[in-house]
């Protein structure tokens, strides 16, 4: 089963979750043969409706131990620009969107995706145009 992963690490970044859970982002999704999201939402206020539709299956759990086998499992990882979680999925080397949460203080995590996209690891973006990939 063709699945991502999004995961917010142990921040909170609602607006992330919201957008891959919108319609227009599930129907994108759907598009290019994904059958099953799975979200790890971390300290977000957030909680995600969980309607998939029956091409869709959508999961969904606040901390885990490991996110280890949630990315061996995944077919693309969408996260937060977090050190820990590009890192961790880049050594899986499994396909990463990396989104930058704009609201943080000076933006530093568009500092890390920049410099991961430059050196050819990822795709990054911001909520409002993470679709378009």
């Amino acid at each position: 089963m063709k699945s991502v992963f999004v995961t917010v690490g142990t921040t909170s970044f609602d607006d992330l979750i919201a957008t891959v859970c919108s319609p227009a982002a599930l129907q994108v999704l759907q598009s290019r043969g994904y059958q099953k999201l799975v979200l790890q939402v971390g300290r977000g206020e957030l909680k995600p409706a969980l309607r998939g539709s029956p091409a869709l299956a959508v999961e969904a759990f606040r901390f885990k131990d490991s996110l280890a086998e949630d990315l061996r499992r995944a077919d693309l990882v969408i996260s937060h620009a977090g050190a820990g979680s590009c890192l961790e999925t880049l050594e899986e080397g499994k396909p990463l969107i990396v989104v930058t949460n704009e609201k943080l203080m000076d933006n530093h995590q568009l500092e890390l995706a920049k410099q991961l996209h430059r050196d050819g690891h990822v795709l990054y973006c911001n909520c409002s145009c993470w679709i378009l990939f």
